[in-house]
């Protein structure tokens, strides 16, 4: 109702100008019978009306969904009214809905033949890394260990394209099922070994064998191994710990990787997980991506869990995983 009026208003003021001044010229002229002025006056107005009010009846359609908000393609459509203006919109609508559909279908298709041509390309570079990686197992490990860290490097970089493309895919590669929180931790940890040792730091499981969560296994060892991954980059100290907490509480199962590395600033805090933030560290650490915790905040999401992070600066950082 008011874009009716609104859009209305110069034909109402039009209209009334109309009137004074043709009621101005008849009382300049000498004719002043007030009655038959008031008639006149009535008369007009009564046309007008009926006019808005027809108007308003065969565009009603079009008012009401100019005024209310677009969720979907399907709320483009107007209802059907003789009136051709509506005609005209719901005709041109129909034609934009058809286009925006079929540009919608094909950045799609090529969006999804991207996602594909990643995995591809992801899967060769690992044939070769893991075919150097054998090779090196039987030269001298003292003489190999700088290769094999930056192997290690290289396979987590992998790894991180990959899950980053397969995020928006995530329903379709998604598997429920009850896990011992304790072999997770303890297959994420020796998948790190090689940067525990070169850094010289020691993970410490404190978690209740009986421990059990409902999750993913990939995608919870996926964002467990970028935490713990964090966690030693920002270690600088020999012989720290690494502290993989798990606890009950409640309904729920809460794990906790506590490190005793530089920690972050508290301004940087509340914006660790967006995507491309690397901040104070990140300067430091000229390696730092920014999409680490973004992916672990994501994965988080979708699987149903909350993730929450505390920091103090030299003190250390925890990061507490709410699993069901």
């Amino acid at each position: 109702m008011k874009l009716f009026f609104r859009e209305h208003i110069p034909l109402f003021l039009l209209n009334l100008m109309q009137l004074i001044i043709t009621i101005l010229i008849f009382w300049l002229d000498g004719y002043k019978n007030a009655s038959t002025i008031l008639y006149a006056s009535f008369i007009n107005f009564f046309l007008l009306t009926t006019y808005l009010v027809y108007q308003f009846l065969s565009h009603r359609s079009l008012y009401m969904r100019l005024t209310k908000p677009v969720t979907t393609l399907d709320h483009f459509q107007v209802s059907a009214q003789s009136a051709p203006l509506t005609q005209s919109f719901e005709h041109l609508l129909g034609i934009l809905r058809q286009r925006y559909k079929k540009e919608i279908y094909t950045y799609k298709d090529k969006l999804d033949q991207h996602v594909q041509f990643i995995h591809q390309w992801v899967h060769q570079m690992k044939t070769p890394l893991s075919v150097i990686d054998l090779i090196l197992q039987e030269q001298n490990q003292s003489q190999v260990s700088p290769i094999l860290y930056e192997l290690d490097r290289l396979n987590k970089g992998l790894e991180l394209v990959l899950y980053t493309a397969r995020l928006d895919t995530f329903d379709r590669d998604f598997y429920v099922e009850t896990l011992s929180l304790l072999h997770v931790v303890r297959s994420v940890t020796s998948d790190l070994k090689r940067l525990f040792i070169r850094k010289q730091l020691y993970p410490e499981i404190v978690i209740d064998p009986n421990l059990t969560i409902t999750s993913d296994e990939k995608w919870l060892s996926f964002l467990l191994t970028q935490i713990t991954t964090n966690a030693i980059r920002y270690t600088q100290k020999k012989g720290s710990k690494i502290i993989f907490q798990g606890k009950k509480d409640g309904n729920q199962i809460i794990l906790e990787v506590i490190d005793s590395g530089i920690g972050i600033v508290k301004s940087d805090l509340p914006r660790v997980f967006d995507p491309h933030f690397t901040g104070e560290n990140g300067r430091i650490f000229q390696e730092s991506t920014g999409m680490g915790l973004y992916l672990v905040k994501q994965i988080c999401q979708k699987l149903g869990h909350q993730i929450e992070i505390e920091s103090m600066v030299n003190q250390g950082t925890t990061v507490r995983i709410l699993l069901k």
